[in-house]
This record gives C-alpha cells, sequence and structure tokens, in this order.
C-alpha cells in the first residue's frame, strides 16, 4: 500500500471511530424502540440508495450498542476497524481470540439494510449454527431476520433461510444451492420449450418452484485463506443419478488393487510424488501380462489395464488411511464407505469424492463396495462462486502470505488489524531429533513436565494417524487426555471447550486451528497459560500459525515449541527422498539436539537453527508448488467457461469434467 494510500485509511478510520464514540452517548439513552427505530431509519437511507461508506459510522455505532445492550459485548475501537477493513471489499486479518464473530457483525447488520441479503460462510456446520444462535440478539434488537443453511436442512427452509436479511451458511452449502438453483431454471426452461412435454404432462413436474437463492450481493468468508486459497480450485460437483456399478467396472479396480500391491518400486515403476503419477516400467508391464486375468476382463485392452494399475500404484503410496480419508460405516450400518479428510481443517470433507476413478480405486484398496461417481450434472469451483458476489470481504488469523493472490484473484486487499491487547505469547527453541521415534519420546515428556506444574497442554498432529499413535504413547506414560480428530468430530466442542483448564492434555489434528477459541482456566493465566506443542510443520505455514494462535488469546500469557525430526514428511514432500537423506546425513542427531539445549541457554546461532532454516525453506518450496498447481487448475476452469460461453454452453451445467 502506497503511503498516500497509507495516509488516507488512517483519516478514515480516525473519522469512524470519532464519530461512532460521538453517537455513543445518545444511542445508549435510547430505548429498545427507539433502537429499532432507528435501524428503520438506516435502512430507509440504504434503500434510498446512500453508498455503504456513508452510512457506515452511523451504523456500527448502532451494530455496537446492540450488541453492548443485548450480550453485554461492547465492540472493541480494533473491531471497529476490522469492520471498516470488510466493507471496503478487504480481508481483515484478526488474531485468534480478537472477536471475529462479533466483528462479522458490524459488515452484515450494514449490507443487511440495503435489503438483498448478507451472507457469511463458515468453515463447517457447527460454527455457522453456533454463531448464528450467539449473534442473533443483536440482530433482533436491530429488526433483522437471521437464517441458517446446513447440510440437512429441507429446501422450504433453505428457501427461508435465504429470504432473511442475514444467513450463515458453509461455501458448500451455498455453492451447492447455487447449482441447484441453475438446475430448476434449466429444468422449468426446457419443459417451457417442449410442447409436446407440457401436453404429456411430462418434463413439468418442477414448474412453478422458485429457486432458493436470490441475486447475490453480499459475501463474508470467514478463515478467508482457507476457504479462498486451499478450495480455490475445488469444484463443487452435483453428481448425476448413480446408478449400479458394473460388475465388470468393479472387477477392474479389485484386480487392479490386487496386483499392485506387489510391485516394486524403481524395479516395476517410478512414482512421481509431485505430479501424483505412478508410470509402469518394462519389468511391470511384464509382470502385468503374466497375471491371470478373471473372465470378465479377458477383453480389456493392455493399455486400459496398465492405467488401471498405474491409478492403484498412486493410491497405494500416496493415499494414506487416517492421513487422507478414514472408513467409516454407511447410515444404514450395513456396509462401509469412504470419506475424505480435509488436509488443512482435518475435517470430514463431507460430499466430497476424488475424481478420475481415484475414489474408487481407494475404495479397491479398503475393500469397501464399489460406487459409482454418477458423472456431473452440474459443476463450479469455489473462486467462481465467490467472484459472482459484487460485494466481497474476508477474515482471517492467517492471511499473511497469501497477500498476493487474495489482492490478485479476488481484489481482496489484506490489512492487519491491531490486537485489543499486546500479544505476550512466547516461542520457545524448536528442538530437532534425527529419528521419528526419538521426538515423540520428547514430546511425551514435555507434555508430562508442564501438566506436572498444572499448565494446560495442545499438541498439534498433522494427521489422524500420528494423533492416535501419539495417544498411545501418553496412555503407556499414563497421562489422562483427550483427542480430537475426525472420528471424535462430535466432540470438538466439548473437548475445546475444557483444553484450557488446568493440567488437560489435548491431541489434536488441525482441527483445534479453526473456529475455535480455547480459554484459559482459574489460576492457569498465574501458571503460564496454554501451552501449544508443534509436532511437525505442515506445508502450509498458516496452518501452523493457526494451532501456534490457540494460546495467548486477548493478551493471555502462552507459549509454544516446534518438535521436528529429520524423518519428517515435510522435507521428502520437498526435495524428494534422496535429497532428505543426505540432509539427515549432514545434520548428526546428537549435534543437533545438543545445539538446541545451548540455544536455549543463549547460545546463539547454531546447527539447529541452520536446520531450523531448512525446514523453511521446504515449506516456502511446497507452498510455491501448490500455488502453481492452483493457478494451471484455475486457469484450466477458465478455459473450459470460457469454451463453454462460445459455443453457448452454460459451463457449470453442459461440459464435463
Amino acid at each position: 500500500m502506497s503511503i498516500v494510500a497509507q495516509l488516507r485509511r488512517r483519516m478514515q478510520e480516525r473519522r469512524l471511530l470519532a464519530r461512532a464514540a460521538a453517537l455513543e452517548p445518545r444511542l445508549e439513552s435510547l430505548s429498545d424502540v427507539e433502537l429499532r427505530d432507528a435501524s428503520l431509519a438506516l435502512r430507509h437511507r440504504a434503500r434510498s440508495g446512500e453508498p455503504p461508506a456513508k452510512l457506515m459510522a452511523d451504523s456500527f455505532a448502532l451494530v455496537r450498542e446492540a450488541g453492548r445492550r443485548t450480550l453485554g459485548m461492547r465492540h472493541f475501537d480494533v473491531q471497529l476497524l476490522g469492520g471498516l477493513t470488510l466493507v471496503r471489499r478487504g480481508l481483515a486479518e484478526m488474531q485468534t481470540g480478537e472477536g471475529k464473530t462479533l466483528t462479522a457483525t458490524l459488515p452484515l447488520c450494514l449490507f443487511a439494510f440495503y435489503g438483498r441479503g448478507a451472507h457469511i460462510a463458515t468453515v463447517n456446520d457447527y460454527l455457522a449454527r453456533r454463531d448464528a444462535d450467539l449473534m442473533r440478539p443483536i440482530f433482533a434488537a436491530l429488526g433483522l431476520s437471521v437464517g441458517v443453511v446446513e447440510s440437512g436442512t429441507e429446501p422450504h427452509e433453505r428457501r427461508r433461510a435465504y429470504a432473511a436479511d442475514v444467513t450463515y451458511g458453509t461455501a458448500k452449502e451455498f455453492g451447492f444451492d447455487f447449482l441447484r438453483d441453475r438446475l430448476l431454471l434449466r429444468t422449468q426452461d426446457d419443459a417451457g420449450s417442449d410442447l409436446i412435454g407440457r401436453l404429456l404432462g411430462q418434463a413439468d413436474a418442477r414448474r412453478g418452484e422458485k429457486p432458493l437463492q436470490r441475486p447475490p450481493y453480499f459475501m463474508l468468508v470467514d478463515e478467508a485463506d482457507s476457504v479462498l486459497i486451499d478450495d480455490a480450485g475445488t469444484p463443487l460437483i452435483i453428481a448425476g443419478a448413480a446408478g449400479e456399478v458394473p460388475a465388470a467396472t468393479a472387477a477392474r479396480y479389485r484386480f487392479a488393487a490386487e496386483h499392485a500391491k506387489p510391485l516394486e518400486i524403481d524395479e516395476h515403476y517410478t512414482l512421481d510424488r509431485r505430479r501424483q503419477r505412478a508410470e509402469l516400467t518394462f519389468a511391470g508391464r511384464e509382470l502385468v501380462r503374466s497375471r491371470a486375468l478373471p473372465a470378465e476382463l479377458r477383453a480389456l485392452g493392455l493399455v486400459t489395464l496398465y492405467e488401471d494399475i498405474e491409478r492403484a500404484l498412486v493410491v497405494e503410496q500416496l493415499y494414506a488411511r487416517e492421513r487422507n480419508y478414514i472408513v467409516r460405516p454407511t447410515e444404514d450400518q450395513r456396509e462401509s464407505a469412504i470419506q475424505i479428510v480435509d488436509e488443512f481443517t482435518g475435517r470430514i470433507a463431507e460430499g466430497r469424492k476424488w475424481r478420475a476413478g481415484l475414489h474408487q480405486a481407494v475404495e479397491a484398496k479398503e475393500g469397501v463396495p464399489i460406487t459409482d461417481d454418477g458423472g456431473q450434472a452440474a459443476r463450479i469451483t469455489v473462486q467462481e462462486f465467490f467472484l459472482r458476489y459484487p460485494h466481497l470481504a474476508g477474515m482471517s488469523g492467517t492471511a499473511r502470505g497469501s497477500e498476493r493472490e487474495l489482492r490478485r484473484i479476488y481484489k481482496l486487499r489484506t490489512t492487519p488489524i491491531p490486537t485489543n491487547r499486546p500479544p505476550i505469547r512466547r516461542r520457545l527453541p524448536t528442538r530437532i531429533y534425527d529419528s521419528a521415534a526419538e521426538k515423540w519420546q520428547a514430546v511425551v515428556a514435555e507434555a508430562a513436565r508442564l501438566h506436572a506444574l498444572g499448565r494446560p497442554v495442545l499438541i498439534g498432529t498433522r494427521s489422524i494417524e500420528q494423533s492416535e499413535a501419539l495417544s498411545a504413547l501418553l496412555r503407556a506414560a499414563n497421562l489422562a487426555h483427550d483427542v480430537l480428530n475426525a472420528h471424535h468430530e462430535a466432540r470438538e466442542a466439548e473437548i475445546i471447550a475444557c483444553a484450557g483448564e488446568r493440567g488437560r492434555i489435548t491431541v489434536a489434528t488441525n482441527m483445534a486451528g479453526r473456529g475455535t477459541d480455547i480459554r484459559l482456566g482459574p489460576g492457569v493465566a498465574e501458571l503460564g497459560g496454554l501451552h501449544v506443542i508443534v509436532c511437525e510443520m505442515h506445508e502450509a505455514a498458516r496452518i501452523d500459525r493457526q494451532l501456534v494462535g490457540r494460546s495467548g488469546r486477548q493478551g493471555d500469557p502462552g507459549s509454544f515449541r516446534y518438535f521436528l525430526s529429520l524423518e519428517d514428511e515435510l522435507l521428502s514432500s520437498a526435495f524428494g527422498p534422496r535429497r532428505a537423506e543426505r540432509i539427515k546425513r549432514h545434520y548428526r542427531p546428537r549435534r543437533l539436539l545438543r545445539a538446541t539445549l545451548d540455544a536455549e541457554r543463549g547460545g546463539g546461532e547454531c546447527a539447529a537453527a541452520s536446520a531450523e532454516r531448512v525446514f523453511r525453506r521446504a515449506q516456502r518450496q511446497v507452498e510455491r508448488r501448490k500455488f502453481r498447481h492452483r493457478k494451471q487448475l484455475l486457469a484450466h476452469e477458465k478455459r473450459r467457461n470460457e469454451m463453454a460461453r462460445e459455443v453457448g454452453l452454460d459451463p457449470h451445467l453442459d461440459l464435463p469434467g
């Protein structure tokens, strides 16, 4: 941001805060009825054409008074500054515990006064319902209605939720409802143009049904870096009618899964981890050809057979149970099904399937029923969906590092919002070990030491598998603890509510890093607050910062420490297995640990610091690679949509993936 732009923004901030402060005494003197009348006056001004910038100070002051009066929550000045950023099509970077949920009411109320609907997308159904219920009294005091769209919401309830002044939901539900409306309108258009069908009473069943959503107006995205960056290229797909999988198709996947397992890497196939591709060598193809095919596959071409085996190899090597997916019973409890785990949030990615046969290959690997993908009836990427909103804004605690991408793609300027109280979180020196086993034992020892002092400890792991393995080590050490991962997501609110109590130990995947506040129990602040242990660097530094941000909220004391090992997946993911092995040989473990301890005593530059820089470099390399991959995906989607429009097709309905 230029110096002139910075000066202009500071003047806007000062005027906003001065105006809101000047209005506060008069608003405090109003009765509840008079407060609602004041909101009606603002609604009239909005619908008469006054732009949001002119109404902002009056609206913010009104919302602040409603919050003080109904919830005992008076918006801090820094929250008003966050609201200013959101109204100006920006992304407000607010630290954990700084009240993003309350801040969101400022732009939501302002845009709701225009009567065209204000939407807020949270990261899951639980948070959408929780935030709507928490903030409902503020909206009600100003005469504004609130709706919530969840995965189980019925169509008539969805329509009523979208008709409300403010609507809470998830990006997934908002996007799917947009696609359902497109399908509805297509059905009605087809019915209206089909005279014979109308005469026969067919193709006309849905005439008269109205779309669920109004035209897009304002969208506020919570945890915006996760939704707008990590999920940008993810297509939301409404599948066509899924049928029964042909026996021959199921047999292909089963055969490939069975015969991929004995193949040896480098001898029978090569694996490109970065591109997620496997290629059979000459020896591998010979071995595959030598296998006896079942009767239903004897007419299968060799090229198709090789492709099936190569897909199964990718799944065998790169798609791990308890990391990338879990196996859960279906609703009727008769069979099991594959459910994808979102790598950034640690939560179940409801309704999502891998494409290009990968999901079916995973099903074959795990021995669960092979499902039919059903093709696709409609699709839209997350990025394209949010760009439909003329007024877009976002909030996050960890947008740093994604500013350029957010500005270039979404025209969102990231603005750091100062904390209400100075942060006093302490970073302890990183500890690096030769092997993963040594690292996990050190993590248990650190948790035991702090537990004995009465401090609560939050231990963050990258996968479900790691969280369960660490849980076993803690049990062996007789350390009581809670585990929060995709297997226990129903207890998420309960576990997080207790994680700050005296002596608590909580083991969690990335689930503990989104949309939750860990409040300290009585006497915990005096002991030093919550201590966070980061067991492994994530491929995106933002995820690490989210976990670290669980401690030291709202000026509370807290601390955190990284525990790393030279066997961590990040090194091989960034540099490849061979270079990762060279790095491991270069940094001798005893020297590393001794240097780490010396650094804690003030030893200065050391081998451990050098090794930590290697981890940071690996992290940046993976981030750049994923950024390039997102750009390629989005460029592909753009070309796809342009081709569709050139020939008069609807890119959301008429083209295959």
